[in-house]
């Protein structure tokens, strides 16, 4: 009867290392993503102020142009990072999740201009900072 437990605790466990693993692979996909959009919407609220919904007095007042360079230099930053952590190298995860971390933040305060797609950046990076934390076992030393 403890062989049993012991050989499904081992299952259980690399079950549970595998669907991280795999987890880690689909956060630096949605980091590439993630980054390709922001640069997108960097480049959109570069190029025209008119394209995002005028918000009224809104406390984080920065006008588009602004907005539009931090999501470009954010969104790059990203992009590097996810190709990093698809690659397994060992400083792309710690710099993931700082990052990941800033970009979640950045999708908060930009909420009033594009609120359904902030909301979904959001959870999507909620779950990157957990894939890059969860998993111990992909990282080189490149």
């Amino acid at each position: 009867m403890a062989n049993a437990t012991r050989s499904t605790g081992a299952r259980s466990g690399n079950s549970r290392a595998a669907w991280a693993s795999g987890g880690v692979v689909l956060a630096g996909v949605l980091m590439l993503l993630e980054g390709l959009f922001g640069v997108f919407s960097g480049i959109a609220a570069i190029a025209k102020d008119d394209v995002y919904a005028t918000v009224g007095d809104y406390v984080f007042k920065f006008n588009l142009t602004s907005w539009g360079w931090i999501h470009l230099i954010l969104g790059a930053l990203v992009i590097i990072t996810g190709w990093g952590v698809l690659t397994g190298a060992a400083w792309a995860r710690g710099l993931g999740v700082g990052l990941t971390a800033l970009f979640v933040i950045l999708q908060f305060l930009w909420l009033p201009y594009t609120p359904l797609w902030a909301i979904i950046s959001i959870g999507v990076g909620v779950f990157v900072i957990w894939a890059l934390c969860t998993d111990h076992g992909r990282t080189s030393s490149a």
